[in-house]
């Protein structure tokens, strides 16, 4: 008998040990995926074809020269080196809208076919059924209801309060990675201020050196610059802002709605386990909460 007793404490706590490992390879997945290598190309197809396409229908603005010189070159050629930073930082912007677009939603978060196992395994009262899918699933729902079960041993209040620092630790995540966003926001107009200023100083300094008589020309091209860039900036900024208070609102809606659902599912699996009609095995001594 004694025997019998020392084999069901060992199999208690190897189903411990192997559940806590299970839960650390869970909560090492990391919550965003990697943007597709595919998406940078594409995108830098769409900023080419956008800038090569002219803003506006009507003839080129006089400020350019008097050259026979096409609108896309005198754009490339008054924006510089500054011009070439803003359409970077404009690429990886796009490259992270589509990122965005693509990982904050419903279906990612809460995968309906995870949803639909879980109720299957809750009303088979599975929870070790239930914790494998969960810990093997890289959706939002699935590492915060890993979390839980792995501590519902522990308690219901002790599982709950483990899944909301989940849940918090998650949607830092998220917020991290849309915060570029904002920075762009604030950088693109002081990048755009820049070139303002260059233009600014090359326009005064044609009119230093020009005397008594002053060419408006020379003085238009780099007013001319000088708008060009900072019309640049604000493009980048204003959408940028846009998206960023999109995906926060969005952020914090996903995660209301995923944390109520696990905490509605964490609710029915300890109901469910507590109401077996038999006693739990020796092995499922530390999952079942009494």
């Amino acid at each position: 008998m004694a025997h019998k007793d020392d084999e069901a404490t060992t199999s208690a706590d190897r189903a411990r040990i192997s559940l806590d490992q299970l839960a650390l390879q869970g909560a090492a997945v990391s919550p965003i995926r990697s943007i597709r290598p595919f998406a940078f190309f594409l995108l830098l197809l769409v900023i080419g074809a956008v800038i090569a396409t002219p803003a506006f229908a009507a003839d080129p603005p006089t400020a350019a020269p008097a050259e026979q010189e096409s609108y896309l070159s005198w754009v490339a050629r008054s924006s510089g080196i500054i011009g070439v930073v803003i359409l970077m930082l404009s690429m990886y912007f796009v490259a992270t809208v589509v990122s965005m677009f693509m990982e904050l939603r419903e279906q990612i978060a809460a995968p309906p076919t995870l949803v639909e196992q879980l109720k299957l395994l809750i009303h088979q009262r599975d929870i070790r059924g239930a914790y494998k899918i969960t810990a093997e699933s890289r959706s939002f729902l699935g590492r915060i209801l890993t979390v839980g079960i792995s501590e519902l041993q522990n308690g219901l209040p002790e599982a709950r309060e483990a899944m909301e620092r989940s849940v918090d630790a998650q949607t830092i995540e998220l917020e991290k990675r849309i915060s570029i966003l904002a920075v762009m926001g604030t950088l693109g107009p002081m990048i755009g201020l820049l070139g303002t200023l260059k233009g600014m100083i090359a326009s005064f300094s044609v009119i230093a050196m020009s005397g008594v008589r002053l060419e408006a020309d020379k003085v238009a091209g780099g007013i001319s610059e000088a708008l060009l860039l900072t019309f640049e900036g604000v493009a980048l900024a204003v959408p940028a802002i846009y998206f960023f208070s999109l995906f926060r609102n969005r952020v914090a809606t996903i995660s209301a709605n995923t944390s109520l659902l696990a905490d509605q599912l964490l609710r029915k699996l300890h109901r469910s386990v507590r109401g077996k009609s038999t006693p739990p095995a020796p092995g499922e001594a530390a999952l079942v909460v009494t």
